[in-house]
């Protein structure tokens, strides 16, 4: 996310803002993570680095989120709404 100023015209980028995202996972089955770290151990990767290719390559192919799932899901309003991370694009309406 880049946050901009506009002063006569002029725009120019302010600071480029990093945004690192975190998970808990609760509730896991008995023995699921043992076996994440033993398959984190053959791939050569800590147990955080295996869990983030696991997700990230099972939703990599997804459809892409649409603000509807985003507020009709449990966090509401309170979501972060990045379109450009998200994959998303404006669309023009028609009138």
């Amino acid at each position: 996310m880049i946050a901009l100023v506009a002063l006569t015209g002029i725009v120019r980028p302010l600071a480029e803002v990093t945004v690192v995202e975190q998970i808990l996972i609760r509730g896991l089955p008995a023995g699921t993570k043992e076996a994440l770290r033993a398959r984190a151990e053959r791939h050569h990767r800590s147990v955080e680095s295996e869990a983030h290719e696991i997700l990230v390559d099972a939703l990599e192919h997804d459809e892409p989120v649409t603000i509807v799932d985003l507020l009709s899901g449990d966090g509401g309003s309170d979501v972060g709404f990045e379109p450009r991370r998200l994959g998303l694009t404006a669309r023009t309406a028609e009138l």
